[in-house]
């Protein structure tokens, strides 16, 4: 099977081909995303949870995007919370701005820690692209 990656102007390739991970992959009718965290363009994490929220989210758009898609497409999408309960409500805010019906499948997971300095969240999404 064919795999393709997908990396969005703007992003750190550099970073990226360090660690040895691809943004997005495409394989087969489905597009992969890494896991995204709130960091803005420059590396640092923001303080405001409902801006770390939104910044992770324009980074997952930023990779549908470069695969020709956009978030109608995520089929499903599991954010991992450090402190889920203290910013559930916060982050389902955010998450509403970006996600309409038919909503993707969701599993929201609390995690002890990620690999990001003062990051809250990292939300994986897998997306599908239309075959017909």
């Amino acid at each position: 099977m064919t795999r393709r990656a997908l990396f969005p102007s703007g992003g750190s390739r550099a970073a990226a081909d360090q660690i040895k991970l691809s943004p997005g992959i495409i394989s087969g009718n489905y597009v992969f995303l890494t896991g995204m965290t709130g960091s803005g363009p420059d590396g640092t994490m923001p303080e405001n949870l409902d801006e770390q929220f939104r910044q992770a989210f324009e980074k997952i758009g930023a990779v549908l995007r470069e695969a020709g898609l956009d978030f109608d497409s995520v089929v499903e999408m599991t954010p991992y919370h450090v402190g889920l309960r203290d910013h559930f409500d916060r982050f389902c805010a955010v998450r509403s701005c970006y996600v309409s019906d038919p909503f993707p499948a969701w599993t929201a997971v609390e995690v002890a820690g990620l690999r990001r300095e003062g990051a809250v969240v990292e939300i994986r999404v897998v997306a599908a692209i239309d075959a017909s």
